[in-house]
């Protein structure tokens, strides 16, 4: 298992990969049967679950899912998740290698926060039918003696293009999330500059808006401060780190930009009620 730069335990598409095609950018998995992740890592690609029959329950990001049947699951890269599937669930796995997916991302037609969000669809069978039989197709194409990655690739773009056609206006914020771009500009920035930087005017220079722009935007789509998205993003990473990396709460301190101990403790504290400790135990 690796561990890159940020001290997580990193599972890479290869772990998966030694009955398949060594370097390859796709691999499908049928899940059957009783199985649990009890500590929970995160994976350097992208990976869609199709349950046909489900029972369990799905942890992404510390947010808890009920495994039901006819659903599709989307675990992004770098989220952090576990589960605990019972015997009688049957589905189908697929992991798309972060090359690749960053190819497949304008498939999915909206933000990746608002799937992250989301990252749980309850399919009609008919439509469910559908998933499947593309699922099954590209199961199929791995088979073959030479396998035709074109037409993989092409495949998992359609699956992508029919998780966006189901996941419209499927949830009450959709519209809120893909009518006004100035949202999923400013999630995108701060996942990229949410270490280093925390006010509100840096992300709205970059917006070309004025602060308090930003901020009414925030308030009147997702009814929350521009700010409060910061300290979300910075409290997510918290989480993640004292759940699954290896650093010291020390290290995780510095790695977030806070100026001491006590001032990430205060901050952990007010957003969960427990101390950063606690929540590692």
């Amino acid at each position: 298992m690796g561990y890159d730069t940020d001290h997580f335990p990193i599972l890479g598409i290869q772990e998966f990969s030694e009955n398949q095609h060594k370097g390859c950018d796709l691999l499908f998995n049928e899940l059957n049967g009783e199985r649990s992740i009890d500590d929970p890592h995160k994976h350097d690609f992208f990976i869609i679950n199709l349950f046909e029959h489900g029972k369990g329950s799905h942890t992404i990001d510390f947010t808890e899912y009920k495994v039901e049947d006819h659903q599709i699951h989307l675990v992004f890269p770098d989220q952090v998740h576990q589960w605990v599937i019972e015997k009688e669930t049957i589905g189908y796995q697929l992991m798309i290698s972060r090359d690749w997916f960053e190819s497949f991302l304008p498939s999915l037609r909206f933000s990746a926060s608002y799937y992250q969000n989301h990252p749980v669809i309850q399919l009609t069978l008919e439509v469910f039918e559908t998933f499947r039989y593309e699922f099954q197709a590209i199961q199929n194409e791995l088979k073959g003696e030479k396998v035709f990655w074109e037409l993989i690739q092409k495949r998992s773009e359609l699956i992508g293009l029919l998780v966006s056609k189901s996941v419209e206006g499927a949830f009450k914020d959709f519209e809120v999330y893909n009518s006004n771009p100035i949202i999923s500009k400013f999630l995108h920035l701060i996942d990229e500059h949410f270490k280093t930087e925390r006010s509100v005017s840096f992300y709205a220079d970059k917006l070309n808006i004025s602060a308090n722009y930003l901020n009414i935007v925030c308030k009147k789509n997702l009814n929350a401060s521009a700010s409060s998205l910061i300290q979300d993003r910075i409290l997510l990473e918290a989480k993640r780190l004292l759940k699954v990396s290896e650093m010291s709460v020390k290290d995780i301190v510095y790695d977030l930009g806070f100026y001491d101990h006590a001032s990430f403790s205060k901050f952990f504290k007010a957003q969960t009620g427990m101390t950063p400790s606690q929540f590692k135990e």
